[in-house]
């Protein structure tokens, strides 16, 4: 099962680093996401998370957070936490 967390606003292509508005859940590091584009879908675990260059643990609804992606995503693209119900 998959849950809304929100929608990229913004992506740095020279570092690898997409802003996230974060709306419908929680996020912390070592939850896997699932970025879904127009185009693409990308698949990872979050390793590193930062709000105003400072890293944090966790993100909250209502932050806009720097998160560290492992292939280019696109602004408008959706981002959903994957919960595993084994």
């Amino acid at each position: 099962m998959d849950i809304k967390v929100g929608i990229i606003t913004n992506y740095f292509k020279k570092i690898g680093v997409a802003v996230l508005k974060v709306e419908g859940t929680s996020l912390k590091i070592g939850d896997d996401l699932r970025v879904e584009g127009r185009e693409s879908e990308l698949f990872q675990k979050i390793s590193s998370m930062q709000i105003e260059h400072k890293n944090i643990d966790e993100a909250l609804p209502g932050e806009n957070i720097g998160l560290k992606v492992l292939e280019p995503v696109k602004k408008g693209d959706v981002v959903f936490k994957v919960i595993d119900n084994k």
